[in-house]
Protein backbone atom coordinates (compact mmCIF):
# COMPACT_ATOMS: atom_id res chain seq x y z
CA UNK A 1 0.00 0.00 0.00
CA UNK A 2 0.96 3.46 -0.69
CA UNK A 3 1.52 6.26 1.58
CA UNK A 4 -1.54 7.87 0.00
CA UNK A 5 -4.44 8.45 1.77
CA UNK A 6 -7.88 7.45 -0.26
CA UNK A 7 -11.66 8.16 0.64
CA UNK A 8 -13.53 6.54 -1.55
CA UNK A 9 -16.99 8.42 -2.41
CA UNK A 10 -19.91 6.11 -2.71
CA UNK A 11 -22.62 8.37 -5.00
CA UNK A 12 -25.90 7.74 -6.30
CA UNK A 13 -29.50 8.01 -6.48
CA UNK A 14 -31.72 7.45 -3.25
CA UNK A 15 -32.29 3.58 -2.69
CA UNK A 16 -30.47 2.06 -5.23
CA UNK A 17 -28.04 0.46 -2.23
CA UNK A 18 -25.21 2.83 -1.29
CA UNK A 19 -25.55 1.91 2.19
CA UNK A 20 -25.18 -1.65 1.66
CA UNK A 21 -22.37 -1.22 -0.23
CA UNK A 22 -20.50 1.36 2.07
CA UNK A 23 -20.86 -1.60 4.90
CA UNK A 24 -19.29 -4.15 2.56
CA UNK A 25 -15.95 -1.70 1.23
CA UNK A 26 -15.64 -0.71 4.95
CA UNK A 27 -15.52 -4.48 5.61
CA UNK A 28 -13.27 -5.22 2.95
CA UNK A 29 -10.77 -2.65 3.48
CA UNK A 30 -10.92 -2.98 7.30
CA UNK A 31 -11.88 0.41 7.72
CA UNK A 32 -15.13 3.36 9.09
CA UNK A 33 -17.67 5.23 7.35
CA UNK A 34 -18.66 8.69 7.16
CA UNK A 35 -21.96 9.43 6.18
CA UNK A 36 -22.47 12.62 3.99
CA UNK A 37 -26.50 12.10 3.89
CA UNK A 38 -28.06 15.85 5.52
CA UNK A 39 -30.62 14.06 6.49
CA UNK A 40 -29.33 11.21 8.63
CA UNK A 41 -27.65 13.64 10.82
CA UNK A 42 -30.59 14.68 12.79
CA UNK A 43 -31.28 11.64 15.78
CA UNK A 44 -35.17 12.37 15.39
CA UNK A 45 -35.32 11.31 11.81
CA UNK A 46 -34.46 7.98 11.46
CA UNK A 47 -37.42 6.17 9.35
CA UNK A 48 -37.66 8.64 6.70
CA UNK A 49 -34.33 9.40 6.22
CA UNK A 50 -34.08 5.57 6.10
CA UNK A 51 -30.44 5.82 8.11
CA UNK A 52 -28.67 2.80 7.62
CA UNK A 53 -30.64 -0.04 10.72
CA UNK A 54 -28.94 -0.66 14.65
CA UNK A 55 -27.71 -4.21 12.50
CA UNK A 56 -26.05 -2.01 9.60
CA UNK A 57 -24.31 0.41 12.23
CA UNK A 58 -22.89 -2.83 14.32
CA UNK A 59 -21.85 -4.10 10.27
CA UNK A 60 -18.84 -1.12 10.49
CA UNK A 61 -18.29 2.09 12.35
CA UNK A 62 -19.82 4.94 10.96
CA UNK A 63 -19.60 8.91 11.97
CA UNK A 64 -22.34 11.38 11.26
CA UNK A 65 -25.09 9.52 12.06
CA UNK A 66 -27.67 10.99 14.25
CA UNK A 67 -24.91 13.39 15.60
CA UNK A 68 -27.20 16.07 15.71
CA UNK A 69 -30.80 17.44 16.81
CA UNK A 70 -33.29 18.89 14.76
CA UNK A 71 -33.27 21.93 16.91
CA UNK A 72 -29.71 22.76 16.30
CA UNK A 73 -28.45 24.63 13.37
CA UNK A 74 -26.30 22.55 11.24
CA UNK A 75 -24.92 23.45 7.59
CA UNK A 76 -22.98 22.30 5.00
CA UNK A 77 -20.09 24.58 6.15
CA UNK A 78 -19.77 23.46 9.76
CA UNK A 79 -20.30 19.81 7.86
CA UNK A 80 -17.37 20.43 5.59
CA UNK A 81 -14.89 21.35 8.79
CA UNK A 82 -16.37 18.62 11.32
CA UNK A 83 -15.69 15.91 8.25
CA UNK A 84 -12.37 16.93 7.36
CA UNK A 85 -11.07 16.67 10.71
CA UNK A 86 -13.03 13.13 11.43
CA UNK A 87 -11.28 11.93 7.62
CA UNK A 88 -7.90 13.36 9.13
CA UNK A 89 -8.02 11.39 12.62
CA UNK A 90 -9.40 8.20 10.63
CA UNK A 91 -6.38 8.26 8.07
CA UNK A 92 -4.06 8.31 11.12
CA UNK A 93 -4.90 4.43 11.56
CA UNK A 94 -6.73 3.81 7.87
CA UNK A 95 -4.79 4.20 4.32
CA UNK A 96 -8.49 4.54 3.07
CA UNK A 97 -11.82 5.76 4.68
CA UNK A 98 -15.44 5.47 3.10
CA UNK A 99 -17.83 7.89 2.62
CA UNK A 100 -21.02 7.50 1.57
CA UNK A 101 -24.25 9.95 0.89
CA UNK A 102 -26.67 10.88 -1.95
CA UNK A 103 -26.18 14.93 -0.70
CA UNK A 104 -24.20 16.18 -3.28
CA UNK A 105 -23.61 19.55 -1.70
CA UNK A 106 -22.02 17.81 1.17
CA UNK A 107 -20.14 15.22 -0.74
CA UNK A 108 -18.39 17.94 -3.06
CA UNK A 109 -17.89 19.92 0.16
CA UNK A 110 -15.41 17.55 1.60
CA UNK A 111 -14.14 16.52 -1.68
CA UNK A 112 -13.70 19.97 -3.63
CA UNK A 113 -14.42 22.37 -0.92
CA UNK A 114 -17.20 24.85 -0.67
CA UNK A 115 -17.20 27.89 -2.65
CA UNK A 116 -16.46 31.28 -0.19
CA UNK A 117 -18.71 34.50 0.02
CA UNK A 118 -18.19 37.20 1.67
CA UNK A 119 -20.92 37.67 4.31
CA UNK A 120 -23.49 40.12 2.91
CA UNK A 121 -26.42 42.37 4.89
CA UNK A 122 -29.50 39.94 5.91
CA UNK A 123 -31.63 42.90 5.66
CA UNK A 124 -30.75 42.36 1.21
CA UNK A 125 -32.54 39.08 1.71
CA UNK A 126 -35.33 40.08 3.12
CA UNK A 127 -36.28 42.56 0.41
CA UNK A 128 -35.55 40.34 -2.12
CA UNK A 129 -37.95 37.79 -0.22
CA UNK A 130 -40.48 40.65 -0.31
CA UNK A 131 -39.69 41.03 -4.09
CA UNK A 132 -40.31 36.91 -4.22
CA UNK A 133 -43.86 37.58 -2.78
CA UNK A 134 -45.04 40.39 -4.26
CA UNK A 135 -43.47 40.35 -7.78
CA UNK A 136 -43.15 36.58 -8.30
CA UNK A 137 -39.92 34.88 -9.61
CA UNK A 138 -39.45 36.37 -12.69
CA UNK A 139 -38.49 39.78 -11.74
CA UNK A 140 -35.60 38.46 -9.82
CA UNK A 141 -34.65 36.10 -12.48
CA UNK A 142 -34.18 39.16 -14.82
CA UNK A 143 -32.60 41.53 -12.21
CA UNK A 144 -29.76 38.37 -11.60
CA UNK A 145 -29.64 38.67 -16.13
CA UNK A 146 -28.95 42.34 -15.71
CA UNK A 147 -26.56 41.94 -12.93
CA UNK A 148 -24.44 39.07 -13.39
CA UNK A 149 -25.22 37.11 -16.98
CA UNK A 150 -23.08 34.00 -16.33
CA UNK A 151 -24.78 32.98 -13.20
CA UNK A 152 -28.12 33.61 -14.64
CA UNK A 153 -27.16 31.58 -17.14
CA UNK A 154 -25.22 28.67 -14.89
CA UNK A 155 -27.45 28.55 -11.54
CA UNK A 156 -31.01 26.41 -10.95
CA UNK A 157 -32.67 29.62 -12.61
CA UNK A 158 -36.03 27.88 -11.42
CA UNK A 159 -35.20 27.51 -7.68
CA UNK A 160 -36.11 30.85 -6.22
CA UNK A 161 -33.44 30.10 -2.80
CA UNK A 162 -30.98 29.76 -5.43
CA UNK A 163 -31.84 33.19 -7.35
CA UNK A 164 -31.47 34.61 -3.99
CA UNK A 165 -28.52 33.56 -3.20
CA UNK A 166 -27.03 34.70 -5.98
CA UNK A 167 -28.79 38.20 -6.31
CA UNK A 168 -27.38 39.06 -2.08
CA UNK A 169 -23.73 38.51 -3.07
CA UNK A 170 -24.27 40.23 -6.51
CA UNK A 171 -25.83 43.02 -4.22
CA UNK A 172 -23.74 43.15 -1.02
CA UNK A 173 -20.86 43.01 -2.64
CA UNK A 174 -21.23 44.76 -5.94
CA UNK A 175 -19.22 41.65 -7.17
CA UNK A 176 -20.84 39.49 -9.63
CA UNK A 177 -21.97 36.05 -7.65
CA UNK A 178 -19.95 34.09 -10.47
CA UNK A 179 -16.52 35.99 -9.97
CA UNK A 180 -16.82 33.84 -6.50
CA UNK A 181 -17.64 30.55 -8.03
CA UNK A 182 -14.27 27.76 -8.59
CA UNK A 183 -11.76 29.93 -7.19
CA UNK A 184 -8.66 27.58 -6.11
CA UNK A 185 -10.18 25.40 -3.70
CA UNK A 186 -8.42 24.14 -0.87
CA UNK A 187 -6.39 21.12 -1.62
CA UNK A 188 -7.36 17.88 0.03
CA UNK A 189 -4.56 15.98 1.48
CA UNK A 190 -6.23 12.88 0.04
CA UNK A 191 -7.11 11.28 -2.81
CA UNK A 192 -10.76 10.38 -3.68
CA UNK A 193 -11.86 7.89 -5.35
CA UNK A 194 -15.63 8.19 -6.54
CA UNK A 195 -17.62 4.89 -7.20
CA UNK A 196 -21.50 5.87 -8.41
CA UNK A 197 -24.03 3.36 -8.11
CA UNK A 198 -27.12 3.24 -10.69
CA UNK A 199 -30.07 1.56 -12.76
CA UNK A 200 -32.25 1.73 -15.67
CA UNK A 201 -34.60 4.60 -14.44
CA UNK A 202 -37.72 2.43 -14.17
CA UNK A 203 -35.44 0.16 -11.95
CA UNK A 204 -34.67 3.30 -9.50
CA UNK A 205 -37.84 4.65 -9.72
CA UNK A 206 -39.29 1.11 -8.74
CA UNK A 207 -37.02 0.27 -5.48
CA UNK A 208 -38.18 4.27 -4.60
CA UNK A 209 -41.59 3.53 -4.67
CA UNK A 210 -41.65 0.01 -2.70
CA UNK A 211 -38.76 1.77 -0.17
CA UNK A 212 -41.67 4.15 0.57
CA UNK A 213 -43.93 1.17 1.30
CA UNK A 214 -41.66 -0.12 3.34
CA UNK A 215 -41.20 3.14 5.37
CA UNK A 216 -44.62 3.53 6.21
CA UNK A 217 -45.06 -0.18 7.06
CA UNK A 218 -42.36 0.74 9.83
CA UNK A 219 -43.87 3.40 11.15
CA UNK A 220 -43.03 6.60 9.15
CA UNK A 221 -46.53 8.24 10.34
CA UNK A 222 -46.00 7.62 14.13
CA UNK A 223 -42.42 9.17 13.67
CA UNK A 224 -43.86 12.34 11.63
CA UNK A 225 -46.76 12.44 14.12
CA UNK A 226 -43.53 12.90 16.77
CA UNK A 227 -42.67 15.50 15.40
CA UNK A 228 -45.45 17.90 14.73
CA UNK A 229 -44.45 20.63 16.80
CA UNK A 230 -41.51 21.06 15.33
CA UNK A 231 -42.62 20.87 11.88
CA UNK A 232 -41.72 24.58 11.01
CA UNK A 233 -37.97 23.39 11.34
CA UNK A 234 -36.36 23.73 8.15
CA UNK A 235 -35.25 20.10 8.15
CA UNK A 236 -38.55 19.01 8.49
CA UNK A 237 -39.38 20.54 5.28
CA UNK A 238 -38.36 17.66 3.48
CA UNK A 239 -39.70 14.64 1.21
CA UNK A 240 -41.20 11.84 3.45
CA UNK A 241 -41.85 14.87 6.59
CA UNK A 242 -43.60 17.49 5.19
CA UNK A 243 -46.11 15.15 2.96
CA UNK A 244 -47.45 13.27 6.20
CA UNK A 245 -47.65 16.72 7.69
CA UNK A 246 -50.19 17.60 5.25
CA UNK A 247 -52.13 14.57 6.13
CA UNK A 248 -51.77 15.33 9.47
CA UNK A 249 -53.23 18.60 9.17
CA UNK A 250 -56.04 17.01 7.25
CA UNK A 251 -55.34 18.70 3.48
CA UNK A 252 -54.45 15.49 2.32
CA UNK A 253 -55.69 11.72 2.56
CA UNK A 254 -53.19 9.08 3.10
CA UNK A 255 -53.01 7.57 0.25
CA UNK A 256 -52.22 10.76 -1.59
CA UNK A 257 -49.61 11.90 0.97
CA UNK A 258 -47.65 8.73 0.40
CA UNK A 259 -48.04 9.18 -3.51
CA UNK A 260 -46.56 12.57 -3.25
CA UNK A 261 -43.60 10.91 -1.34
CA UNK A 262 -42.97 9.15 -4.00
CA UNK A 263 -43.82 11.00 -6.83
CA UNK A 264 -40.86 13.77 -4.56
CA UNK A 265 -38.39 11.12 -4.14
CA UNK A 266 -38.11 10.33 -7.89
CA UNK A 267 -37.52 13.90 -8.87
CA UNK A 268 -35.04 13.90 -6.08
CA UNK A 269 -33.10 10.83 -7.10
CA UNK A 270 -33.07 12.63 -10.87
CA UNK A 271 -32.00 15.87 -9.73
CA UNK A 272 -29.02 13.87 -7.55
CA UNK A 273 -28.22 11.53 -10.90
CA UNK A 274 -27.94 15.42 -12.61
CA UNK A 275 -25.60 16.42 -10.08
CA UNK A 276 -23.42 13.38 -9.42
CA UNK A 277 -23.09 12.69 -13.70
CA UNK A 278 -21.08 16.38 -13.59
CA UNK A 279 -18.25 14.29 -11.97
CA UNK A 280 -16.45 13.14 -14.86
CA UNK A 281 -14.02 10.57 -12.76
CA UNK A 282 -17.07 8.62 -11.15
CA UNK A 283 -16.59 5.10 -11.33
CA UNK A 284 -19.98 4.25 -12.25
CA UNK A 285 -21.50 0.65 -11.83
CA UNK A 286 -24.74 -1.24 -12.01
CA UNK A 287 -26.03 -1.46 -8.78
CA UNK A 288 -26.19 -5.48 -9.31
CA UNK A 289 -22.22 -5.33 -9.71
CA UNK A 290 -20.64 -8.31 -7.54
CA UNK A 291 -18.42 -6.69 -5.17
CA UNK A 292 -15.35 -8.45 -6.41
CA UNK A 293 -15.57 -5.94 -9.48
CA UNK A 294 -15.99 -3.12 -7.36
CA UNK A 295 -12.94 -3.63 -5.07
CA UNK A 296 -10.60 -5.06 -7.81
CA UNK A 297 -11.38 -0.93 -9.86
CA UNK A 298 -10.76 0.62 -6.67
CA UNK A 299 -7.33 -1.19 -5.86
CA UNK A 300 -6.49 -0.58 -9.85
CA UNK A 301 -7.06 3.41 -9.43
CA UNK A 302 -4.72 2.96 -6.22
CA UNK A 303 -1.65 0.99 -7.98
CA UNK A 304 -2.10 3.89 -10.71
CA UNK A 305 -1.45 6.56 -8.46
Amino acid sequence: MSNTSYLISIVGPTAIGKTSLSIKLANYFNTEIVSADSRQFFKEMSIGTAAPTIEELAAAPHHFIHHKSITENYNVGAFEKEALKTIEELHQKHDIVIMVGGSGLYVDAVTKGLDYFPDVDPSIREQLNNTLEKEGLESLQLQLKNLDELAYNTIAIDNPHRVIRALEICIGTKQPYSSFLNKDKNKRPFKTITIGLTADREIIYDRINKRVDIMVENGLIEEVKSLIKYKHLNALNTVGYKEIFNYLDEKWTLGFAISEIKKNSRRFAKRQLTWFKKNNETLWFDYTTNLDDITSAINNQINEH
